[in-house]
Formats: C-alpha cells, sequence, structure tokens
C-alpha cells in the first residue's frame, strides 16, 4: 500500500487527521489497533459526561421534591453504554470507508522512516501522523496496582456503583467524577497532594467548587500524600505513614494520562522520545524527522479532545500544504463538567501578573448578583475576565482580553465568546459594545465586562495582583 498519508491511531486526534486529509483530496490509511474512536468515546467523555448528565438531573430531582432521587446503578450504566455505543457507531470502518478512509486493524510500527508494517502489510505513505493517544497513568504508590485500581478506562465497566469510593486526584477527572458518583449514591473521599482543588485553575473556582462539593457531602482532603495502599476484608485502605486516611470499596485514579507509543519502534524511524514520554513536535505538528508528524495526547500538549481534533487536522494540513497553520494553546478554551461547570481561556490573574504586574486588569460578576441566577436557583460561581493593560490609558479600562473563567450551570458553553474574544485580540472595550440577550449566563459576561469602564453593583475593575 502506498497511500498519500497514513495515520496511526483513531481516537479524536487520529480521526481529525484522517478527515481532514480525506477532504483534501489525499489517499488516506488509519491503522488502529484497538477500537475506532480512542479514549474519548469509549471511556472518557461521552460515558463520563453520560453519568454526570444522569446524576445532574437525580440531584436536582431531589431539590425540587420530584420522589426520593433514588437511581438504579444498572440503570445508569446501561445507559452509559447505550450512549457510547450510537456515538461510536458514527466513526466505524463502515462510516469512514463512506468517506473513502481505508481503515487497518493492527499494530503499527515503523521499519523506517517511510515504512510502516502493519501485521505482515507493508506501508509507505507519502506521509505518516502518529496519533496513538494517551492512557491513565497510575502513580508509584506502595500496594496501589495490587488492590487493582480503577480508571476512566475501568469503572464504566462496573455491575454496580461502588457504595464507597476513593478518589486520587482533584482535578477535572476526580472532581467530575467524585461529584457524579456522590450524587448517585457513592461515599466519595477525594485526596490530592497539591494544596487545593483544581490547582491550575483561579483560586475562587478551587474555594467555589470545595463549597459546592463539601455541600453535597464530598470528603475532600487536600495536601495529604498517599505513600500506601492495601487491601483488607473490610476494603482498600490509603496510608500517609502511620496515619490511615480511609478505607473504601475501590481507587479511582485521576491524577494524570500518559503518552502511549509502545509498540510504534519509533527508534526505527529516528524519532527520540522527550524524557515524559511524549514525542516532540513544533507547533505545525511536525517531529524532527521529515515526512512524520504526530498529533493529540501523544504530544505535550493540551490533552483535550478538541485539541487533539485540531492538532489532527494542523498535522494532516501539514502534510499536505506549504501554507502553514500553527495550533495555538494559549488560546484554548476548556471546561470542568462539575455543577457548576468551570469555562476557563488563557491566562489566570496570576499568570498576567507575572507579565504585566499591577498594570494587567481584572474584573469579576458574581452569579449570585445575575439576575439569571436568582431565577434558576444557581447562586454560587462568577465570572471573571483578565486583560491586558490599555495600550494608552493605565486606568481600569483595561486593553485587550487575555484571559477568561466562567463559573455556571454552562461555564464550557459560555466561555466559547471569550475563546474567541482572546484568540482575536479583542479589547474589553469592543466586548463591551456587544450586547448580550437577557436574562441569560452570558448576560454576567456583559456585566463583569462593564466594570471595566465604571462601577456596577458596586464594583469596578481592579489592578491585577500577584497569587
Amino acid at each position: 500500500m502506498q497511500p498519500d498519508v497514513a495515520v496511526i491511531g483513531g481516537g479524536a486526534a487520529g480521526l481529525g487527521a484522517a478527515m481532514w486529509a480525506r477532504r483534501g483530496g489525499a489517499d488516506v490509511v488509519l491503522i488502529e489497533r484497538d477500537r475506532l474512536g480512542g479514549d474519548c468515546t469509549w471511556t472518557g467523555c461521552v460515558p463520563s459526561k453520560t453519568v454526570i448528565e444522569y446524576a445532574r438531573r437525580a440531584h436536582h430531582a431531589r431539590e425540587l421534591g420530584l420522589g426520593d432521587g433514588r437511581v438504579d446503578s444498572a440503570d445508569v450504566l446501561a445507559r452509559v453504554h447505550k450512549v457510547v455505543h450510537e456515538i461510536a457507531g458514527e466513526e466505524d470502518a463502515d462510516a469512514l470507508g463512506k468517506l473513502g478512509i481505508t481503515v487497518l486493524d493492527g499494530q503499527a510500527r515503523f521499519l523506517a522512516p517511510d515504512v510502516l508494517d502493519v501485521d505482515g502489510t507493508t506501508v509507505r505513505p507519502g506521509s505518516t501522523i502518529v496519533a496513538t493517544g494517551s492512557t491513565a497513568a497510575i502513580p508509584p504508590i506502595d500496594g496501589l496496582r495490587d488492590v487493582s485500581p480503577l480508571t476512566n478506562e475501568h469503572i464504566f465497566s462496573l455491575e454496580r456503583l461502588p457504595d464507597r469510593l476513593a478518589v486520587l486526584g482533584a482535578g477535572a477527572i476526580g472532581l467530575e467524577l467524585g461529584q457524579a458518583f456522590a450524587r448517585l449514591g457513592t461515599e466519595v473521599t477525594l485526596l490530592d497532594l497539591a494544596p487545593r482543588v483544581a490547582v491550575g485553575e483561579e483560586p475562587e473556582t478551587s474555594a467555589t467548587l470545595t463549597k459546592v462539593l463539601d455541600r453535597e457531602g464530598v470528603d475532600i482532603r487536600t495536601g495529604v500524600t498517599v505513600d500506601r495502599v492495601d487491601r483488607s476484608r473490610g476494603g482498600v485502605t490509603l496510608h500517609a505513614g502511620d496515619v490511615e486516611l480511609v478505607t473504601a470499596d475501590d481507587v479511582l485514579v485521576a491524577v494524570g494520562r500518559r503518552p502511549v507509543t509502545d509498540g510504534l519502534d519509533l527508534h526505527r524511524a529516528g524519532i527520540e522520545l522527550a524524557d515524559d514520554g511524549t514525542i516532540p513536535v513544533d507547533r505545525r505538528m511536525r517531529t524532527a524527522v521529515t515526512g512524520i508528524l504526530a498529533a493529540g495526547d501523544v504530544t505535550s500538549f493540551p490533552r483535550l479532545t478538541h485539541a487533539g481534533y485540531r492538532m489532527g487536522q494542523i498535522a494532516a494540513h501539514t502534510a499536505r500544504s506549504r501554507i502553514p497553520w500553527r495550533f495555538a494553546p494559549d488560546v484554548l478554551p476548556w471546561a470542568i463538567f462539575t455543577d457548576p461547570e468551570v469555562g476557563r481561556v488563557g491566562m489566570t490573574e496570576a499568570i498576567a501578573y507575572e507579565r504585566w504586574g499591577s498594570d494587567a486588569r481584572v474584573a469579576s460578576f458574581p452569579m449570585r448578583k445575575t439576575d439569571r441566577g436568582r431565577v434558576a436557583g444557581e447562586t454560587d460561581g462568577f465570572v471573571k475576565l483578565v486583560a491586558a493593560p490599555h495600550p494608552v490609558a493605565r486606568t481600569m479600562l483595561g486593553g485587550r482580553l487575555v484571559g477568561a473563567t466562567v463559573v455556571c450551570p454552562t461555564g464550557g458553553d459560555v466561555v466559547g465568546e471569550l475563546a474567541l474574544a482572546v484568540r482575536t485580540r479583542t479589547s474589553v472595550t469592543r466586548l463591551g459594545q456587544t450586547v448580550h440577550a437577557y436574562p441569560t449566563w452570558s448576560f454576567g459576561v456583559w456585566q463583569a465586562i462593564g466594570r471595566f469602564m465604571g462601577p456596577i453593583a458596586g464594583a469596578s475593575a481592579r489592578p491585577a495582583r500577584d497569587a
């Protein structure tokens, strides 16, 4: 086989690459050793958000007094499997074949920079895009592997939800699943080495999520070091030195991910991995070897489905065109699908302070003061906007928008317009001239923007401060 482009890996980045290359008229071969759709479809975004949505509805039903809000574990997991298979059916070999993409099942390995072997089939592509993704990282804690810990790759295959669950990691995955499982009746303990949950986000975000999860019964332990895990008749116990931290039925590990490159024989192609196991690439997704590109979680760029898909598109474009497209991680939006959701893009206040000091400007607006929040009874959360200094007047006015956080029931959706503003270097003055519909969650964004112009609801924008 001599395709124009060979794509190794059928997850978000691989599908993005294959579809974009095919759209441009390339002869494309997509190689996948497991299941098309990758982690997001089978064990990540799709199943987790299905559980989260189920849990959200059950929680709000209880709040409204609509029955006791109890849920059947089997019903939840059956719903997960149904949704997963519906979506997987839209990206299987038959669906891709209709687009003109050839799918090969098997393990790809390099024989040379321009030669691949796929379980005995030789492929000589014009360009190769490596998009093999990542897998859950298991920290080197004594005894942890011996207790068969759960990860996102296993937890949705359970026949029933555990009565007690210890979650290692208070980042996005740990927070999302911790809250969801607690709402479905599991006793959840969330543990993290960091001093606060969601440590990479604004301190106000961490404080809001801590308050909400604590109110819902999640036991949060931050600043703790788990150094030993063992199983007894009573369950799995996590230790910090001589102290027993918690005993649970299962442990969910959510401390990060590691790239998957095993079996590729990258050394035969002349590719050397970085110290963290990723494939080094530039912003055009090019490796150090001509004709070989990489995209998605196997690189050091943010491990997000939409980021991977875009990287795949850029890699495919780079393989076929001299017109440069570059990945821009600094303007990439993301969300934490807790309730309330967290939508984020660009710089935090602390990062802006490091760059511009107190000349940077910050405006916030609490959701409890928005009419939508009052109407919905959803008063947790806020909008926080970070602006570069105004190019002329070093006043509260502020210049272009460089960062934003939105915490509200639809924060992941609301942050979209702010991602566009950050990407297009739009000034807060220009944003303020864009009327927002009332009463919506995004109207809170408009109210926050207004604080750059002067006092609204008793407050104005302020100088940025150090964390």
